[in-house]
């Protein structure tokens, strides 16, 4: 079974499934059985099938800023994310705290996604 180090590892984005915001369209629960660990985290997954998408590409599926909302993140903020509000523009998935947030990031998609990638040293350092 897991290391006792990796229980430590936090839950991404809550324990939702990254991969089936892509391939179901909608926000899902991941379940304990098909977890897996990335980038000092560990991720949940819905169904064999999206775990075995992940491991094979996860920087296609992670979100952008891990549990952050991008919008916050475009301010120089780090919130937490609410995995419920979410957005998938370019192939990239994006979540937010606020439910307005995915509109309002779409407003200036580019602009938005470069200011949040100015301040993604931020998350490292958290």
């Amino acid at each position: 079974g897991p290391s006792v180090a990796a229980d430590r590892l936090p839950l991404a984005i809550k324990g939702y499934d990254p991969v089936a915001y892509f391939t179901a369209g909608k926000p899902t629960r991941g379940l304990l059985e098909f977890e897996y660990e990335w980038d000092e985290q560990r991720y949940r997954f819905s169904r064999a099938e999206n775990l075995e998408l992940f491991k094979a590409d996860p920087v296609r599926y992670a979100p952008q800023f891990g549990n952050f909302c991008a919008m916050a993140l475009t301010r120089g903020e780090l919130h937490e994310a609410d995995p419920e509000n979410w957005l998938i523009s370019d192939g990239k998935l994006y979540i937010f705290e606020l439910p307005i947030g995915p509109g309002r990031f779409q407003q200036d998609l580019a602009g938005h996604v470069n200011k949040a990638n100015q301040n993604r040293e931020l998350i490292q350092k958290n």
